[in-house]
C-alpha cells in the first residue's frame, strides 16, 4: 500500500498547542458523512490528525526523558499532559462514537475490522470523569521518572548514574561487586518512601477509574483498555504455572552451576552477573557511536534490507534527544531517565531510540531489541492508518526480541575473541529463558495489587516476598541476609509498574514467539525465519493478534506445552556451546 498523506492537516501544524488542534477536531466532528467513500476519507483525515498529536506527545516525552534536569522540558511535557491531553480526550471520544455509528451504516470490508472493533471497545470504556484521574496518574508517572533520573552515587571518587554502576556487577572482585551493589541499593532506599507514596496514589486512582467504568477492579478495566481480546487473566495464570513448572528448574540448574563454579555456599545479589569462571566483564563497544557502527556491520551481514533501515537512524553520536530530527540518543549521562525505548514519531514516520549505554553486553541486547521495534515501524511506514502502524504489544515485542536471537551468529562484530563470543551467545540463550520468571513475577504481582487495591505497604511487601518464594527475585534463588529491608522493594525498579500498568506479560508471550522464530532459523534456515518475520511485521496491527502470530508461522499459545518444548530446545542448543 502506498503512503497517503491527508491534506486535511496542515504540514506545519504544531499539535502541542490546543488552539491549533481544536478546530481540526471539531471540523471532523461536524463533517457530514453520507457514503462509504466519505467515511473512508474521514478515517484517513482523523488518522493524520491523530498522528500529528501523537508526534507532538512523542517529542515532548523524548525531550523530558533525555534531560530530566531541564526544567523547561519538564514544564513543557507537564503542561501538555495537564492542559492539552485532557481537552483532546473528550473530543476524541466523540469522534470514536461517530466512527462507531458510521461503521454501523457503511461497511468498508475486512480491512477495517480491527479499527472498528478497537474503536467500539474504546467507546464502551470511556468515562469523562476518568480524564482528570488519568492526568493525575500521568503526572505521578513523571514524578517517578524524575526521582529515578536524579539517582546518582559516588563510587571510587566519581559520580555515576545507576545504569553506569551496572558494569561493576560483572567485576571479578567480589568485594567490589558487593560494595557497588550495596551503594546502589542504599541509594534506592533513600527514595523508597517517596516512590511508595507515588505508587500508593497510583493504585487508588487506577482503582477509581475502573469502578467509574463499571468494573469490579482495575484488572478487567485494563484488559479491555489494552484490547486484550484474545486472552484472559486465566491464561496469564497458566503462563505463570508453566514458568514455575518448566523454567524455574532450568534456572535452578544454572544457579547451582554458578554457585559451584564461584565456590560459594550461597549466591548473593551481587553474584548474578559476574562470569562464574572468573573472566572479566564483556566489553563489546566503547560509547554509543561505536555501538552503532558495530551493529550496522551486524545487519550488513545479516540482511541488506534491515541494514538499510538501520543506517537511516544515524551514527549514535547524538546526545540532544530528538532535536534536529535525530533518531538516536544512546549514552548514559547525568539527568537522563533510566531504561530504553523506541518511540515512533507518527507524523514524520521516523523512529527514535533511547537507551542508557554503558559499554555492557546488555546494551548490545538493548540496541538490537530497539532496532527490532524500529524495523517494525519502518515495515509499516506506508500504511495510511496510524492505527495500523502499531501492533498489539504482544506481537510488537516479537519484533524486538527476535532480533536479539537472530543477530547472534554475527556478534563477532562486537567480540573478536572467540571465547568472549561464546560467552555472549550463552548469556543470551540462558537469559531468553531466565527472564521469564521475572516477567511472571511482575505480572502476578500486578494481578494481586489491583485485585486487592485496599492493601497497605506491609501487605504489599508480603505479597512480593511470596512471589520471591515462588519464582525467585529476578528468577534466581539468592541469600539476602543483611539486606532484608531491600528485598521487599525490588519491584520499585520496574518502571512498567508505574508508567505502563499490566504491560509486562507481553514480554513473556513475545519471548516465546521470538524463541519460536529462532528455532525456525535453526530448523529451516535463517532466510525462512527472516521471511516469516518480515511478512508478519508488514501487517502492523491490521489483523487480530492470533493472525499476526500465524503470519510468522507461530502458534498463539503460551501455556505448558509451548514452554516445555522451548526449554528443552534451548538446553539442547546450550549443550553445543563451550562453557
Amino acid at each position: 500500500m502506498s503512503q497517503a498523506l491527508s491534506e486535511f492537516v496542515p504540514a506545519d501544524l504544531d499539535a502541542s498547542e490546543w488552539a491549533n488542534i481544536e478546530p481540526l477536531l471539531r471540523a471532523l466532528l461536524d463533517r457530514a458523512v453520507e457514503s462509504a467513500e466519505e467515511f473512508e476519507g474521514w478515517i484517513l483525515d482523523r488518522s493524520e490528525l491523530d498522528a500529528a498529536i501523537s508526534e507532538a506527545t512523542a517529542l515532548l516525552y523524548i525531550g523530558m526523558t533525555c534531560d530530566t534536569e531541564d526544567e523547561g522540558r519538564q514544564t513543557a511535557y507537564s503542561d501538555f499532559i495537564e492542559n492539552v491531553a485532557p481537552k483532546v480526550k473528550p473530543l476524541s471520544f466523540e469522534l470514536d462514537k461517530k466512527h462507531a455509528a458510521l461503521a454501523s451504516r457503511f461497511d468498508l470490508g475486512e480491512r477495517y475490522l480491527v479499527i472498528n472493533r478497537d474503536t467500539s471497545s474504546d467507546v464502551e470504556l470511556f468515562r469523562e470523569e476518568n480524564i482528570p484521574l488519568q492526568t493525575e496518574v500521568e503526572k505521578l508517572s513523571t514524578a517517578y521518572q524524575k526521582v529515578i533520573g536524579a539517582m546518582t552515587v559516588t563510587f571510587d571518587g566519581e559520580e555515576k548514574t545507576l545504569p553506569q554502576m551496572g558494569v561493576y556487577q560483572e567485576s571479578t572482585d567480589r568485594d567490589e561487586r558487593e560494595r557497588a551493589w550495596t551503594l546502589v541499593t542504599e541509594r534506592r532506599l533513600k527514595d523508597a518512601e517517596e516512590i511508595s507514596g507515588i505508587f500508593d496514589q497510583m493504585i487508588t486512582k487506577r482503582d477509581e477509574m475502573a469502578r467509574n467504568a463499571g468494573f469490579a477492579d482495575y484488572v478487567g478495566y485494563t484488559f479491555k483498555g489494552m484490547r486484550r481480546f484474545d486472552y484472559t487473566p486465566e491464561l496469564c495464570f497458566a503462563f505463570h504455572s508453566a514458568i514455575e513448572k518448566h523454567v524455574m528448574p532450568f534456572v535452578g540448574r544454572l544457579d547451582e552451576r554458578r554457585r559451584s563454579q564461584l565456590g560459594l555456599e550461597a549466591l548473593r545479589p551481587w553474584d548474578l552477573s559476574v562470569d562464574p569462571k572468573g573472566r572479566g566483564p564483556l566489553r563489546p563497544f566503547d560509547g554509543g557511536a561505536d555501538l552503532v557502527a558495530k551493529t550496522q556491520r551486524v545487519f550488513d551481514r545479516m540482511s541488506p534490507e534491515l541494514a538499510g533501515m538501520f543506517e537511516t537512524l544515524g551514527d549514535g553520536s547524538n546526545s540532544s534527544g530528538a532535536d534536529g530530527g535525530a533518531s538516536l540518543d544512546l549514552d548514559s549521562r547525568m539527568g537522563k531517565a533510566p531504561g530504553g525505548y523506541q518511540y515512533m514519531r507518527d507524523r514524520s514516520r521516523r523512529a527514535f531510540i533511547f537507551m542508557n549505554a554503558a559499554g555492557q553486553h546488555r546494551d548490545v541486547e538493548t540496541m538490537v531489541h530497539e532496532a527490532g521495534h524500529a524495523f517494525h515501524s519502518m515495515f509499516c511506514v506506508d500504511e495510511p492508518l496510524v492505527h495500523y502502524r502499531e501492533s498489539p504489544i504482544e506481537f510488537a515485542e516479537v519484533a524486538s526480541m527476535t532480533m536479539e536471537l537472530l543477530t547472534m551468529p554475527y556478534w563477532g562484530e562486537y567480540y573478536r575473541d572467540e571465547e568472549d563470543l561464546g560467552r555472549a551467545r550463552r548469556q543470551q540463550m540462558e537469559g531468553s529463558l531466565s527472564l521469564l520468571p521475572w516477567i511472571a513475577t511482575i505480572d502476578a504481582f500486578q494481578h494481586w495489587l489491583y485485585t486487592n487495591p485496599g492493601h497497605d505497604r506491609a501487605q504489599r511487601a508480603q505479597a512480593w516476598l511470596g512471589l520471591e518464594e515462588r519464582f525467585g527475585l529476578q528468577g534466581h534463588r539468592v541469600d539476602w541476609a543483611g539486606h532484608e529491608d531491600a528485598s521487599p522493594l525490588v519491584w520499585q525498579r520496574q518502571g512498567h509498574l508505574f508508567g505502563n500498568p499490566f504491560y509486562y506479560i507481553e514480554y513473556g508471550i513475545a519471548q516465546l514467539g521470538a524463541l519460536g522464530l529462532w528455532l525456525k532459523s535453526l530448523e529451516e534456515g535463517e532466510d525462512a525465519a527472516l521471511s516469516a518475520y518480515k511478512r508478519a511485521l508488514s501487517l502492523g496491527g491490521s489483523r487480530p493478534l492470533p493472525e499476526l502470530f500465524a503470519a510468522a508461522d507461530l502458534p498463539f499459545d503460551f501455556g505448558d506445552a509451548t514452554v516445555a518444548r522451548l526449554v528443552e530446545r534451548v538446553e539442547a542448543e546450550l549443550a553445543k556451546l563451550p562453557e
